[in-house]
């Protein structure tokens, strides 16, 4: 089912059903703020504008989504079988994945091979793991006196805003809907204005599996409108977000003027990745440049420091150099293509301002450059860059999105820490060594949240991610991700 096959997929795009109008309470509604035009990065062809939430929409859907929840028909029900509807609702998504990955690809460059092998797959993981832990999430009977019974429980917190991201639009999706909806929420799910027609199919799919109408309601719209709607709406309970730091800080802001919402950011990183002198380094600055350059670049967790002993420091560049030769965009159509298109014209112009800027620095180009890269016509392409800098140049300490490698030299394993650690980031970290010792007592001088030995982007459901310092806090994944959605309720029972 996951594997991308036939050369049709152009064919296939050009009459592919692509739903344009809010989803609330079960049915298709028009937008009443200015729609979406939204634009292909694969051609730049136009694709058909999307009705937009206002201020006025997102409150109907945050009361479609409150009435849902008080009327119990999912917060009530048996976690069994709620459990058992986010199995079937998995089981859609893998009955449509073809189509999910097809739009995601047309609507935001995504390789379909990738959209469908690696994202689809997540997607229907993630609801099926979910599903199958909701009746496994158990309470708390604390030893008290004999004459007194205490009673510790989770419950859900009730109305969720799920604010997710364009680069993997619906494995974010799934990670803030599953947990959610597996312990009893309901959820008004903003998706990113670039790939709103993935997040409004999924909604159909979740009705046609059974989830009943209110529980998930999807509201496209900008951030300025129908973000910020739900950010200082006094219904909403939590917001979980995955997006930048400016707009991660917004909602903090919006929390605090409204009713004191909690809000679980995701505020994006700036990975480095560590060798240390007794390292494969072949195998370390390979995965490393692949970690950097897979979906384009625009990933928070995106490898994008190589830090390496300054003696490996030439050999270094010109390894992952010849990864970046070999590792060009091409159409995203095409079932063999690994790397496809920048999301939008300007996350592309975003990607070439920052080269530009390390090539004035006085920054090594080793590969690639800041011109666009000719793949399909009309499209946003950009071919990978390494960058030779120092941990001072802006290429080493903003997060880019997009695939431009920094390779830094450090001159002993305390300068490497430093550097590091020394981002506003505190996402994701890779150690390259055969020293058990040295890996276990550098993981954990690592400021991150995650710490990979010796792989890259290894993980399951079963483990949780999220990050320290300005990568936010709260935790995505695992059964960890439950403590969002939920509220502990202590019932004292004094027995006579």
């Amino acid at each position: 089912m996951f594997t991308a096959t036939g050369d049709d997929w152009a064919e296939r795009a050009a009459v592919l059903p692509l739903r344009t109008r809010m989803f609330i309470d079960g049915v298709w509604e028009e937008g009443s703020a200015e729609p979406l035009t939204p634009v292909s990065p694969r051609d730049g062809r136009a694709l058909p504008p999307i009705g937009t939430a206002s201020a006025a929409d997102v409150d109907r859907a945050v009361r479609s989504a409150r009435t849902a929840f008080e009327a119990g028909v999912w917060s009530r029900i048996a976690p069994r079988e709620r459990g058992q509807l986010l199995i079937a609702f998995a089981q859609k998504i893998h009955d449509n994945a073809e189509e999910l990955a097809l739009t995601i690809s047309l609507e935001m460059g995504k390789p379909v091979r990738e959209a469908l092998q690696t994202e689809l797959r997540a997607v229907v993981n993630c609801f099926r793991w979910y599903g199958e832990a909701a009746d496994k999430v158990l309470d708390e009977m604390p030893v008290t006196a004999p004459n007194s019974l205490a009673l510790v429980t989770r419950e859900p917190a009730g109305v969720v805003a799920a604010v997710v991201p364009w680069n993997f639009p619906l494995t974010m999706t799934a990670w803030k809907l599953a947990p959610a909806l597996a312990v009893g929420n309901s959820v008004v799910l903003k998706p990113a204005e670039q790939s709103s027609f993935s997040a409004l199919r999924l909604a159909e799919l979740a009705i046609e599996a059974g989830i009943p109408a209110g529980v998930l309601n999807v509201t496209p719209g900008t951030g300025q409108v129908a973000g910020r709607a739900l950010g200082e709406h006094r219904d909403v309970d939590v917001v979980t977000f995955t997006g930048s730091p400016d707009v991660g800080r917004m909602f903090l802001g919006y929390s605090a003027a409204s009713n004191g919402k909690r809000v679980w950011p995701e505020l994006g990183g700036k990975t480095a990745s560590l060798v240390l002198p007794d390292a494969d380094l072949e195998r370390a600055v390979r995965s490393t440049a692949d970690g950097c350059f897979y979906n384009q670049g625009q990933m928070c967790t995106a490898s994008s420091r190589l830090l390496v002993p300054r003696d490996r420091y030439d050999r270094a560049l010109e390894i992952a150099a010849d990864v970046a030769r070999t590792s060009l965009p091409a159409d995203p159509f095409d079932v063999t293509t690994s790397m496809g298109a920048i999301v939008s014209e300007r996350q592309l112009a975003g990607i070439a301002g920052f080269v530009e800027r390390a090539e004035a620095e006085g920054g090594e180009l080793a590969a690639g450059s800041a011109e666009r890269f000719r793949a399909v016509d009309g499209g946003s392409y950009f071919a990978p860059v390494v960058l030779g800098v120092t941990p001072r140049h802006e290429v080493a300490q903003r997060e880019v999105f997009g695939p431009v490698l920094s390779v830094i030299a450090y001159d002993d394993v305390d300068d490497a820490l430093s550097i590091a650690n020394g981002t506003e980031f505190g996402l994701a970290a890779a150690l390259w060594s055969n020293d058990l010792t040295a890996v276990h007592t550098l993981s954990r001088r690592l400021r991150a949240g995650i710490v990979w030995v010796n792989c890259f982007e290894e993980g399951d459901m079963t483990i949780p991610f999220g990050g320290v310092k300005g990568s936010g806090f709260g935790r995505d994944k695992s059964l960890h991700a439950l403590e969002k959605f939920t509220d502990l309720k202590t019932t004292w029972i004094e027995l006579s």
